[in-house]
């Protein structure tokens, strides 16, 4: 049998877990597997929110790829092209010139990016939540607002510091708010004797009319109590329209400036699918069966395969024409199923569709408050935030994370947390360049001709 080579485009949630199934799965004989990422780590985006509030750190809520994937091939670039009629993929690593790759298999995982809108202003002044280093900045920025709110004598500079937008009620966007802000509150209560927590303005900005849609909508109205309880500004039913110069325009005719403008309203397939010559449907998803294979109408595409949000794959436990959510759960899950289905495929055996019902969702709602909607029964306060730590700290890849998230949460049950904001990571070289003197480079001169020959000779 002769050695298959199967490419995973992407290091997600999707790409991580498929590399970790097929390494351990396929023998070295059977296949070779090697994984493209620009990034040297997955993140594991559910504990962004608890990283950014500084309840684990940041280093911990990543998964370095080349610790796990020891039998993997990573190669760090981005992929730009891929023709899957010739099965070459161009790679243009992160230095030097692009590179073709050959491939037998290929798992097109390249997730999703933040889904923007046309607003103006929102390029200049929005911070997304879908990165490790957004999430990093955010926190650092949270945290100089209330030191600019502490040091100023102007009201107005005061008032703009101290109020914190966010756009979108999924399950990013309550997350991040609500962990955000338990972290300003619990600082400002403590360390900040110059603000009062009266003063901070903390804005959910939601166009539909409700917020968490993947839970019952008495769930998404616990949680809206529980926001309101802590003087949360809730707007349903409003969408952002401008925040040019950081003044915030509402659909509702509000306006104020603010300093923080946080973007969490939606997601949508990466760019890199245009450059993929696979059959999409119309929001941009590669088409797939249930067995996660990429098809185009009824035809079967061999050797392509593709899961996660950057897939349309059939929800067999919903109704007719239902498509799987972009969510943590169906990814890892599709994961492995597509993993085992590309191993049963090179052994000569048939795929298996993939088929998992929605077990439910859990989301933190700061330090020990949480809602949670698990096979029908609904949980809230410590006890759903309980179960969130519990489920994701199950899933996160790795004995070496879980064990180091853990201690992270031992240590902050008896330890204050650590609200310091390391603001120059933003701009490490700054206080270099301002200390070093600049010196204008000596012009040019011209060799005389008669050396020219010699020193080509030295070359």
């Amino acid at each position: 049998m002769r050695r298959q080579r199967i490419l995973v485009v992407g290091a997600g949630h999707v790409g991580l877990y498929a590399a970790l199934r097929m390494q351990k799965k396929l023998r070295s004989r059977e296949a070779e597997v090697i994984v493209v990422d620009p990034q040297p780590h997955m993140t594991y985006q559910p504990f962004l929110p608890e990283a950014s509030a500084g309840n684990i750190s940041p280093r911990h809520s990543v998964v370095p790829l080349r610790r796990e994937l020891r039998h993997c091939t990573i190669v760090a670039g981005s992929v730009t092209d891929v023709s899957h009629e010739r099965k070459v993929a161009t790679v243009q690593p992160i230095v030097g010139p692009p590179r073709e790759i050959e491939y037998d298999h290929i798992i097109v995982a390249p997730g999703s990016v933040s889904r923007t809108l046309p607003i103006p202003g929102l390029r200049e002044h929005g911070i997304g939540f879908k990165t490790i280093g957004e999430a990093i900045f955010l926190r650092n920025h949270v945290l100089d607002q209330l030191d600019v709110a502490a040091a100023t004598t102007d009201p107005e500079v005061r008032r703009r510091a101290l109020t914190f937008v966010f756009v979108g009620g999924g399950y990013a966007g309550i997350e991040a708010l609500a962990e955000m802000e338990d972290m300003a509150h619990d600082a400002v209560r403590r360390y900040y004797p110059e603000i009062s927590t009266d003063e901070m303005h903390w804005v959910l900005v939601e166009a539909t009319n409700r917020i968490l849609p993947e839970v019952d909508r008495d769930m998404g109205a616990y949680t809206v109590q529980v926001l309101l309880k802590r003087k949360l500004d809730i707007r349903l039913g409003t969408r952002l329209e401008s925040c040019v110069d950081g003044v915030v325009k509402l659909s509702d005719g509000d306006s104020f400036p603010a300093n923080t403008i946080v973007w969490t309203a939606g997601v949508k397939p990466s760019p890199m699918l245009d450059f993929v010559d696979l059959p999409k449907d119309q929001r941009g998803r590669l088409t797939t069966n249930a067995s996660l294979q990429v098809v185009d109408g009824d035809r079967v595409v061999e050797g392509a395969w593709s899961a996660g949000d950057c897939a349309a794959v059939p929800d067999l436990t919903g109704p007719p024409g239902a498509m799987c959510s972009p969510s943590a759960q169906h990814a890892v899950r599709q994961a492995n199923r597509l993993a085992d289905n590309i191993r049963a495929v090179i052994r000569g055996r048939q795929p298996v569709d993939y088929k998992h019902k929605h077990v439910g969702s859990v989301a933190s709602l700061g330090l020990h408050k949480g809602v949670a909607q698990v096979y029908g029964i609904k949980l809230t306060g410590p006890l759903a935030w309980m179960m969130h730590r519990a489920y994701h700290l199950s899933r996160i890849p790795s004995f070496n994370r879980k064990v180091r998230v853990m201690i992270d949460w031992i240590l902050a049950f008896f330890l204050r947390r650590e609200v310091v904001s390391l603001g120059q990571l933003h701009a490490p070289k700054d206080e270099f360049v301002d200390v070093t003197p600049h010196i204008d480079p000596p012009p040019s001169v011209p060799l005389p001709p008669e050396r020219e020959p010699a020193m080509s000779g030295r070359r």
